[in-house]
Formats: structure tokens, sequence, C-alpha cells
């Protein structure tokens, strides 16, 4: 929290800059960089969309999602990076076995997965998002095999697979030693006890949500855009922050129609609690890749596709290639606010230190009264 209570104030440090044209004066302050920081995910978000931008193929894309129950769920809770880490195999596993299957679709197939670990009111509710393209490579490698229009894979059949997989990867890592149990759970550490807590999950239904396909490849980057880098809460939610607590949107899903947007009032403590259930495990990736998409393997495997579906990369177009003309041409980055002009570094300062140069304050427009 010290990293994000920081973000973008003098404690970190920053620089000052300056319009070469009007003086317009500014302070920009550093960043956290922390993954969990709702500031810092932004910019971090567009960096990964314009690298994934070149993966994408001609194809109908798809989403699937695959939740834990809440009986694991609350097991998770102490045992983030194991549970985690077998919701993101177990699902993904699932997914290729049953494309590979000849009565399903019969291809070798990509996938990103995003963990999420919240709900809208930002309660413990562990879920992996997939992004998965409508189709597949043939298992002889020779042909893009095209899934029906509007229909992935059959989400029952995910879902039983999903939930046997699951269930006995849970175990071994039971028998290995490698779940811990506090308070009401410390019971489970005995194996008939940690048995019997799960013999009702094997008769529940598991739930595994397809969405219908995306409307093209952009689609699947501003949807993207929405899902890869959120942490719990988006500051646009956020209405107030007072004595009361901390006061803000969200969506009930159990709602229809206007009913399903709320607006909740928790305590400081509270929320913070909430927010700092879904800090990871240090070193804990939260977006994946499997099948064709995964890193290893990825570019060999999209060039493959793009040939069977007879379709080339975008290439830039050729022309002239003189460095200074082009520069000459890309916008400013960050232009003046006043004039639109170039504005360069002036002073650079540490962490805690005081700039020596001062902003520029907002401009005062004077009326003049015509009438």
């Amino acid at each position: 929290m010290s990293a994000i209570e920081s973000c973008r104030t003098a404690a970190l440090g920053g620089h000052v800059t300056r319009c070469e044209d009007c003086a317009y004066t500014t302070i920009a302050y550093n960043s956290c960089r922390n993954r969990h920081c709702p500031k810092c995910q932004g910019a971090a978000a567009k960096d990964w969309l314009a690298a994934r931008e070149a993966d994408l193929l001609p194809v109908p894309y798809f989403h699937v999602v695959f939740t834990l129950p809440a009986a694991i769920a609350d097991i998770a809770y102490h045992n983030k990076a194991v549970i985690y880490d077998l919701l993101f195999k177990v699902s993904a596993e699932t997914l290729t076995t049953i494309a590979a299957d000849p009565k399903h679709l019969g291809a070798r197939i990509g996938i990103t997965s995003v963990l999420h670990s919240w709900g809208s009111a930002m309660t413990h509710h562990p879920h992996v998002h997939m992004i998965v393209p409508g189709g597949g490579i043939s298992l002889d490698g020779e042909r893009w095999v095209a899934c029906r229009p509007g229909f992935f894979l059959p989400v029952r059949v995910l879902s039983r697979l999903f939930r046997r997989l699951f269930l006995e990867r849970l175990i071994a890592s039971h028998n290995a030693g490698h779940l811990k149990f506090f308070g009401s759970h410390a019971a489970l550490a005995d194996p008939q006890a940690f048995a019997a807590y799960l013999a009702p999950l094997r008769r529940a239904e598991w739930v595994v949500y397809a969405k219908r396909p995306f409307g093209g490849p952009q689609a699947v980057l501003a949807y993207l855009s929405r899902y890869t880098h959120r942490v719990a809460i988006a500051n646009s939610r956020l209405i107030a922050c007072d004595r009361n607590g901390v006061t803000f949107r969200w969506k009930d899903y159990r709602a229809e129609g206007r009913d399903r947007q709320k607006v909740m009032t928790l305590a400081t403590a509270e929320f913070i609690r909430r927010f700092l259930i879904h800090v990871l495990p240090y070193g804990f990736h939260r977006i994946r890749h499997y099948g064709l998409l995964a890193s290893g393997t990825r570019a060999d495997n999209i060039a493959k596709a793009r040939r069977l579906l007879d379709v080339h990369a975008a290439r830039p177009e050729t022309g002239d290639t003189n460095c200074t003309e082009i520069d000459e041409l890309k916008p400013l980055s960050h232009p003046c606010p006043c004039c639109g002009g170039r504005m360069i570094i002036i002073e650079v300062f540490e962490r805690g230190a005081t700039p020596r140069y001062r902003p520029t304050g907002p401009t005062i427009v004077i009326r003049v009264d015509t009438s």
C-alpha cells in the first residue's frame, strides 16, 4: 500500500517540463509502477495491447470464463499461489483437451488467460477470463479448422472436465503438503476431513461461461483493454472518500435493468482490506498464454495460422525512409496544454525533494460585459 499511496507524489520524485514557445511549466511526479496500482495500470495495459495487436487473426474471437466454487475460493484465500496456479493450468488444459477432440473441434487452439480474484463489490471471487480465437490448426498441421458460426465448445462438457481435473489436482496438492489451513478451516489439514469437504463439490455444477463472438479483431482489443490490467476497482468507480468511509459504484449481477447499478459505502479499513485481498503473491503472473499463443512458439504458430488462413501480417507502407522527415511528421507525445508547443525537461528532482521551479497557474479568463 505504501507504493500506491506515494504514487505520483513528491515522495517518489519527478521532473519539471517547460514549453519552448510559451514557457508554460508543469510538474510530473514519478509513478510507483506497482502492478496493483489503478493509476499505473492504464499505461501498462496500452503497452501490452500494442504488443498483442500483431497476434490477432481475422477470425471470430470468443470469451470463456472459468469460475471456482465458493468452497474452494474460501481455501484459496490462504493458498493463492497454489490454487490460482491450478485455476490457470486446469482451465487451459480443459479447453485445449476438448478442442483437440475430433468430436468437437479437432484442432490446436490458442488461449490468452487473465486472472481476476474479485467481484464488482471487491469480494473474493477467483475466476479466469479467456480470449480464444474461433478455431485452430488441425492436429496434422495442414489446415485451419474453424468452429461453427456463433458456437465454440459445449460449456457443459467443459464444466464436467474442469471439475474433475481441478479436484484431482487439488487433492494431489493437499497430499503433497502444499496447502495451508487456518482458523475455521484448520481441520482440513486432515486428508479425510478434506475429502469430506470436497465431496459436495463433485455433484455441484461448476460455472463455465462462453459469450458470443466479438464483432472483430478491433473489438477484441477494446475488450482486452478492460480486462488485462484491471486491479480490483478502477478509479472511475470511486465516488467519495470522507469520514464516513469510501463510496463507490458496483454492479449487482443478480438484479436486472436499472436496479443492477448500485452504490456502496464501506468503512475505510474494510475498503482497504477488500483491496488487499487481491494483491497477488510476489512474482505471480496474472496474464498467461497457452496452446498456439504460448510464448516460446507464438511467432511461428501465428505465422503458420496466417498461411493457412491465406492472410498476411500487416506491413508498414514503403516510402521515404529519411529519419529527419519522419521525425518531423510524428505528433508530439506530450504537447504543451496551453499552445501545443514542445515540452522539454528543465529539472529532475529526487525522492522527497521539492522542485525549484513552480508550475504555471491556471489561466485567468477575463470576461467583458458587452450588453
